[in-house]
Formats: C-alpha cells, sequence, structure tokens
C-alpha cells in the first residue's frame, strides 16, 4: 500500500513518531500518537476537560497499566468516544491516565486493526480504505531527539 512516492515530503531519514491530528468526539485533536507497540488506548485530563467531559462520565477501569517509563499508572476510568479520520469514524474506549505524555491520545494496534489501516513510521502516514477509496493521512514531521 505504501511505495517511493509516499516518501515524497518527508525528511529521510528521520526518528519520528507517528503523531496525527484527528477528530474525537467531533473536536478535533492534535498530537494523536498511532502506537503499532501499544495494546490500549488512552487519553490525559487535558483531551478530557477540554471535550467537556466530567468524571462522572466515566465508567470504573481497575487494570492497572505500566507506563513508558516502568512505573505502574492508576486510571481514572474509561470512556467510549467516537474516533473519526478523513470520514471513518469508530467507537474507541479510551483509559483515562492522570501523567505527563507529550501527546493528547495514543491509539493503539487494535485501533488499526479496527480501522482495517496500515501506518508507517517510516512514511510518517496511515491508510485505509473508506467507501470513497483509500484514505491517506499524514503524520506531523515533528523531529524527535
Amino acid at each position: 500500500m505504501f511505495n517511493n512516492e509516499d516518501l515524497e515530503g518527508t525528511s529521510q531519514p528521520h526518528n519520528n513518531a507517528l503523531v496525527v491530528t484527528t477528530r474525537i468526539n467531533g473536536f478535533i485533536v492534535k498530537r494523536v500518537l498511532v502506537d503499532q507497540g501499544s495494546g490500549v488506548k488512552v487519553t490525559y485530563p487535558d483531551l478530557f476537560k477540554g471535550l467537556g467531559l466530567k468524571n462522572e462520565d466515566l465508567s470504573k477501569y481497575d487494570t492497572p497499566l505500566v507506563g513508558f517509563d516502568g512505573q505502574m499508572v492508576i486510571s481514572e476510568g474509561q470512556i467510549s468516544l467516537p474516533v473519526n479520520m478523513k470520514g471513518k469514524e469508530i467507537m474507541v474506549i479510551f483509559i483515562v491516565v492522570s501523567s505527563f505524555s507529550p501527546y493528547t491520545a495514543i491509539l493503539d494496534r487494535l485501533w488499526i486493526h479496527a480501522m482495517g489501516a496500515i501506518s508507517s513510521t517510516l512514511h510518517v502516514k496511515v491508510k485505509f480504505h473508506t467507501e470513497h477509496g483509500t484514505a491517506t493521512v499524514k503524520g506531523s514531521q515533528q523531529v524527535s531527539r
């Protein structure tokens, strides 16, 4: 699904994460990490509050998570929200955690599978089929250090 033309517009070589802008619960949300290695979809209190949601909107989630730094993270709860990318929308259950992150939300490999998407950090893009053909979402070109 990716070819050499998909590399146009990217600086090579790079070490960028695949970070996109998408629509969550009807709002445009930037700095969303598409992480093939993650097994859970996560959002943080800033987005949760920014969407106008309240703690009463959360349902219980008791399973502790392990953060990027290896530490246990206790969740605030979970919430189901629609995620729309280029007109293709699926419901996503996000775990809300109170910890620092440079990302607003994280979409995991189960989201990638549900979308029928192919993600490429090399190309900094996500591609998937829609009823109108193949959609391509370009990630940000921020340089990771």
